[in-house]
């Protein structure tokens, strides 16, 4: 073989080389892990998790051919959060989905090199897991829940529609930033409603059931249950809101859909569809860090006429006119 040949055949070679390694990469199945703070049998977890699938199905990825999507329901126990995480971690995933604000600080420990996509998350900058909305930097991004104000308008929802309450029982997550800082927002508007506030741990079931009975007692009382924390008790809450008979305002449809008075805040579905975009970006080599963290796009008002008729309850016109659901 003359010289010049062979410089061509190794060139040749060498050109070929990383167009095979790169196509053997594109083909490898790229693995997704998922945690999610509700249990697996939830319907609205169901709903959730279908939602994000169809989305990475319309963007080419399919599960069981080219993605392969490993998922952890943690069923609102703190400790399975923190066992999930490093199990994600072991199994060495291309792209973690976290869900809620009560799993994204383990998951973000567990993987910290890791592009992480976070949903269901309230004040991400607050909490000190991305350093800005624009330009999150590290290894995280994803969409954020609302503003501390909307929770001003649960209270101010509960007013518009029982007028005669004067009390109103708050039910939060006291252990983490986002369920004192809802709960803070709602007493900046109470004393101009005339609403007495007090609130309520969401840690502990019987706590739940104990301290919101005796608020019951006295007359002109309403509930309002904020976001974080407190999904996973809602079979519990809800249930007891009509046997004591509460008016209830809820921060998620879900609530409301399980026979909730009402309810008020960002589509939880959409944000999973949404997320499947940014998923599908990252396994494409986007990077979280100059991924913006997004705000909700949908926030939907639902009302649910049954438990209103249940509970002697007309809601207003001016509040059936605005909602985009009423449940019958």
């Amino acid at each position: 073989m003359r010289r010049r040949e062979f410089i061509s055949l190794i060139g040749g070679v060498a050109v070929a080389w990383p167009l095979a390694a790169r196509a053997q990469q594109s083909n490898r199945v790229r693995v997704i892990g998922s945690l999610n703070i509700l249990a697996e049998d939830d319907p609205e977890e169901k709903l959730r998790m279908a939602a994000f699938k169809q989305s990475l199905q319309q963007l080419g990825w399919t599960e069981g051919s080219n993605v392969r999507i490993e998922v952890r329901w943690a069923g609102g126990d703190a400790g399975r959060v923190h066992k999930y995480a490093a199990e994600l971690s072991a199994i060495a995933p291309d792209v973690v989905l976290s869900s809620g604000s009560v799993t994204i600080g383990p998951v973000q420990q567990a993987l910290r090199t890791v592009p992480i996509v976070f949903v269901q998350v309230v004040d991400p900058v607050g909490s000190g897991y991305v350093d800005s909305m624009a330009r999150p930097g590290g290894n995280i991004t994803g969409f954020t829940q609302f503003e501390y104000s909307l929770s001003g308008k649960w209270l101010e929802l509960l007013k518009e529609i029982v007028p005669s309450v004067t009390r109103a029982a708050v039910i939060r997550d006291p252990t983490r930033g986002p369920g004192n800082a809802q709960f803070a927002a709602i007493q900046t508007v109470a004393p101009s409603l005339g609403v007495e506030l007090t609130a309520i741990n969401a840690l502990d079931v019987r706590e739940i059931e104990r301290a919101v009975t005796a608020f019951a007692r006295s007359a002109n009382g309403g509930l309002i249950v904020t976001s974080g924390g407190t999904g996973f008790h809602r079979d519990v809450i809800i249930p007891l809101a009509a046997r004591l008979r509460l008016p209830a305002v809820y921060p998620y449809r879900y609530y409301t859909t399980d026979g909730g008075l009402v309810s008020y805040g960002p589509s939880t579905v959409d944000q999973y569809r949404r997320a499947a975009g940014y998923v599908d970006r990252i396994l494409k080599g986007e990077k979280p860090a100059n991924m913006p963290v997004q705000a909700p796009t949908k926030y939907e008002l639902v009302i649910n006429l049954t438990t209103a008729k249940a509970l002697g309850i007309t809601v207003p016109q001016s509040v059936l006119g605005r909602a985009d659901e009423l449940i019958e």
